[in-house]
């Protein structure tokens, strides 16, 4: 009998062959970082808002007036006038289409629609657009011994005057925003003001009205204007005859602020604001004179008077659905010597505004 085989061991396997480490892949090179660019100065971007503001205010304004048939917000007990049916009503509907000089010849003891191109009491709409330089200032020496400090280098202005007819009166919302800068380069939206003038119409005789009402100014930026509220009122009279168009426009109003924070010699009642309105045209031809944006002040702390005094060209444009007014004009002190404030020796202004009447 054969012995038993004797196992024999296992073959040892040999460890299977390290796999090399996957090479190392090269990171790309890092980019270098972009050079940090500077600041926008903040004047910059107050004055590319604020031209950006008063491109849409006037881009939108008259669709929104011609949105609303030119008819203002014109509220009546008995409706909204419906005038397809005045139309089938009235007998002169028939009558052939008249050329735009006969249709905006006025009925007699109404204004025509020049003399309202120039007027900003009439119940229309009217959007504004100006720019106003003042390079230089008079730095005389005043009674207390001081240099008289200057005002603002430049500004621009737009404004828009929105109606609200109501059955026995017309309210004339008017919202007056600038953009200030002055010598030292520092810009801002300056004071803005609004006030809505009050028109009964028993005070509404065709050719001129009167009206009063609420003002109320905002606060603005410190640098150019005043960072404060104020209020007080407005009021207005004008009238045109002929050629003629004039009036008056008085604003005041008071500083919302603490008297005791001022000095001794200060009030909080800012100056009396007095602006005579006188403008002469030329026939039919659109073409006028006037005595400009001239707003005379009287100073209730000092007793003291301030008088500008200017002349305005312009051209009134009349359009079958509104009225364009196009002017320049240039304005200087005439009486200053002992008024405190700034007094401007020279100032020119450019203006174009678009005027949508009611009705």
């Amino acid at each position: 009998m054969e012995p038993l085989a004797r196992p024999s061991a296992p073959t040892r396997q040999p460890p299977p062959p390290r796999q090399a480490a996957p090479a190392r892949q090269l990171q790309p090179p890092r980019q270098a970082r972009p050079a940090r660019r500077a600041p926008v100065p903040k004047n910059v971007i107050l004055r590319t808002g604020a031209l950006s503001l008063i491109v849409v205010l006037l881009a939108a304004a008259p669709i929104a007036a011609r949105a609303q048939g030119a008819q203002g917000f014109a509220l009546s007990p008995l409706g909204p006038a419906n005038p397809l049916s005045e139309q089938q009503a009235t007998p002169e509907s028939a009558a052939p289409v008249q050329d735009q000089a006969e249709s905006t010849a006025p009925a007699q003891g109404e204004q025509d629609a020049q003399s309202k191109a120039l007027d900003s009491t009439a119940t229309q709409w009217s959007f504004q657009l100006s720019y106003q330089n003042m390079p230089d200032y008079h730095m005389d020496t005043l009674d207390d011994g001081s240099t008289r400090a200057a005002g603002s280098t430049d500004y621009i202005q737009v404004r828009a005057v929105i109606p609200v007819a109501l059955g026995s009166f017309t309210i004339l919302p008017r919202i007056t925003l600038r953009h200030y800068e002055n010598a030292q380069g520092q810009s801002g939206i300056g004071n803005t003001e609004i006030f809505a003038l009050i028109i009964p119409r028993a005070f509404d005789w065709g050719t001129g009205r009167f009206g009063i009402g609420p003002l109320v100014t905002l606060p603005g930026n410190g640098n150019v204007s005043r960072d404060e509220w104020g209020g007080g009122f407005a009021a207005a009279a004008v009238n045109s005859s002929g050629s003629w168009f004039y009036g008056t426009l008085f604003t005041q109003s008071w500083r919302s602020i603490n008297p005791t924070a001022l000095p001794p010699e200060n009030s909080t009642t800012n100056p009396l604001g007095i602006a005579p309105i006188i403008n002469y045209s030329f026939g039919k031809s659109g073409w006028y004179v006037g005595n400009g944006d001239q707003v005379a002040l009287y100073d209730w702390d000092s007793g003291k008077f301030y008088l500008p005094i200017g002349v305005r060209f312009g051209k009134v444009l009349i359009r079958e659905q509104g009225s364009w007014n196009i002017y320049g004009e240039y304005q200087t002190s005439l009486i200053y010597k002992s008024y405190p404030g700034p007094a401007v020796k020279n100032s020119y202004r450019v203006n174009v505004s678009y005027t949508i009447p009611v009705g």
